[in-house]
């Protein structure tokens, strides 16, 4: 099914399954996910229709209960690791990837693996990843998440490199400040982010 390009029809039946998926506020944040991923897809050259799917999809396992997370990872290929079990809030993305496979139809690797990632981000992002990485935070629902929103939301459509490291240094923040665990991939993601933008900057020079 998703090897093709989707008609209208198509889009209907996958938002008319998630909306019975997700709780309304969490469906909404995904419509506006999605229509950000498209802009962001068209400023970048990418496949609009692409970036719309995982853009819909990004959470689809997001209101599944926890216990419910963690059974279906371990009875599924979903690699997880001990910190996600430890805190299954986590494991939405990766079993996001898997639920969008196995119910929902898709098959391309690189929506895939977008959804995948798109809460820690990870070292070298392809743009796809970045952009459903970058529109989870700055989608028009969004309004007090980062402190800098209205600038984030700029450099988005300017240079995505710098965008990423700047949600992704607001997160930390954000997680530090609350005395909240941290996955290791976040900080990972950062400081490469942190270090290509800085050795772009001084070749710039």
């Amino acid at each position: 099914m998703m090897d093709k390009k989707l008609k209208i029809e198509d889009w209907l039946a996958i938002e008319e399954k998630l909306r019975a998926a997700l709780n309304p506020v969490r469906y909404q944040h995904t419509l506006g996910v999605t229509y950000t991923a498209a802009a962001l897809a068209m400023k970048y050259g990418l496949d609009v229709g692409k970036a719309r799917l995982a853009g819909l999809l990004h959470d689809c396992a997001k209101c599944i209960p926890d216990d419910e997370k963690i059974r279906m990872c371990r009875e599924n290929p979903v690699d997880v690791t001990e910190f996600e079990l430890e805190h299954p809030y986590l494991l939405h993305s990766k079993l996001g990837a898997f639920v969008a496979q196995a119910e929902y139809g898709v098959t391309d690797e690189e929506i895939l693996s977008a959804i995948r990632w798109h809460t820690t981000g990870k070292p070298e992002m392809t743009v796809l990843e970045q952009i459903i990485y970058i529109s989870d935070s700055i989608e028009p629902n969004r309004d007090d998440e980062l402190p800098d929103l209205r600038d984030v939301r700029i450099l988005a459509f300017t240079d995505l490199d710098e965008c990423c490291v700047q949600i992704m240094h607001d997160n930390i923040a954000h997680i530090k400040a609350r005395g909240l665990p941290m996955d290791s991939m976040t900080e990972k993601a950062y400081n490469y982010y942190k270090e290509k933008v800085s050795s772009r900057k001084k070749a710039e020079r």
